[in-house]
C-alpha cells in the first residue's frame, strides 16, 4: 500500500521513497472539463446555473421555488443536488417534483467539473431546458472550480450576518449573480441589508446587482429569473 505525504510517495513499509510529480494542474484540468460540459449543454440548448453558498443560506429552497415557477411556464427543469454525503437535499428536490440527480463529494468541499460531467451523462438532455446545480455548502472552495454552467450564483442569507461579502470576497467576484436571501427576517436577526448591498457594490465597482429575496414571501425571485434570462 502507498501513501502520499508532502509531495512524496511512501511505501507503507517505509522501505522506499519515490518522488511524485506534483506538476499536475488540477485547476487547469477542471477548466478543461468545465468547457466540455458547457459545450455539451449548449449543444442541447440547456441553460445551466451553479448555485453556491454556505449551509443554511437557502439554496435548496430557492432552487425548488424557481423550478416551480419555471415548470408553470412549461419549462423542463433538472437539478443536481451536491453534498458531501447524504440525500437530504436530493429528497427535498425530488419530492418537490424536480427530476434530480444526487452527487456526493465524499471529503471534497465543492463539486468539480468532472463530477458534473458524469452526472450529465445520466440525464436525458434532449428533454431538459434548464439545469440547476446546487453546490456543496461552502463559501470558499467552490469559487475556484467552475462547472461549465452559463451562470454562477452565490446565495447568502441575513441569518449569516452583514459581513459575508467582506469575509468571502472571492466567491462574489467569481459569481455572475448574488442573492441576499431571507430578507423577510432581517430585523429579527438584527442585520441591516444595506450594509451587505453596499459591501457588494464596492467589491464589484457597482457593476453587479445583489438581489434581495425571500422564498417564504416570494420576494425577488422573479427578478432573479429575469436576470438569468429565464423569464
Amino acid at each position: 500500500m502507498l501513501i502520499y505525504y508532502l509531495g512524496l510517495l511512501y511505501d507503507i513499509d517505509m522501505h522506499k521513497i519515490t518522488d511524485v510529480d506534483m506538476e499536475f494542474d488540477v485547476l487547469r484540468e477542471n477548466e478543461k472539463i468545465a468547457h466540455e460540459n458547457f459545450c455539451m449543454l449548449k449543444d442541447h440548448n440547456i441553460v445551466s446555473i451553479d448555485f453556491m453558498g454556505s449551509i443554511g443560506a437557502g439554496k435548496t429552497a430557492i432552487i425548488i421555488k424557481l423550478a416551480e415557477k419555471l415548470r408553470a411556464k412549461g419549462k423542463r427543469v433538472v437539478a443536481v443536488a451536491g453534498d458531501v454525503t447524504g440525500e437530504d437535499d436530493y429528497i427535498r428536490m425530488k419530492n418537490s417534483g424536480i427530476e434530480t440527480v444526487n452527487c456526493n463529494t465524499g471529503k471534497d468541499c465543492h463539486l468539480t467539473a468532472s463530477m458534473i460531467h458524469e452526472k450529465i451523462h445520466m440525464m436525458d438532455l434532449d428533454s431538459t431546458d434548464i439545469l440547476f446545480i446546487e453546490n456543496v455548502g461552502n463559501l470558499v472552495c467552490p469559487a475556484d472550480f467552475p462547472l461549465g454552467t452559463d451562470y454562477r450564483v452565490v446565495v447568502i442569507s441575513t441569518t449569516e450576518g452583514d459581513d459575508m461579502v467582506r469575509k468571502h470576497p472571492s466567491i462574489f467576484i467569481h459569481s455572475d449573480v448574488a442573492i441576499l436571501n431571507k430578507i423577510d427576517i432581517a430585523d429579527a436577526v438584527d442585520v441591516d441589508p444595506e450594509v451587505v448591498v453596499e459591501d457588494y457594490r464596492k467589491l464589484t465597482n457597482g457593476n453587479k446587482e445583489i438581489f434581495r429575496t425571500s422564498v417564504k414571501k416570494d420576494i425577488g425571485l422573479d427578478d432573479v429569473l429575469r436576470k438569468l434570462g429565464l423569464y
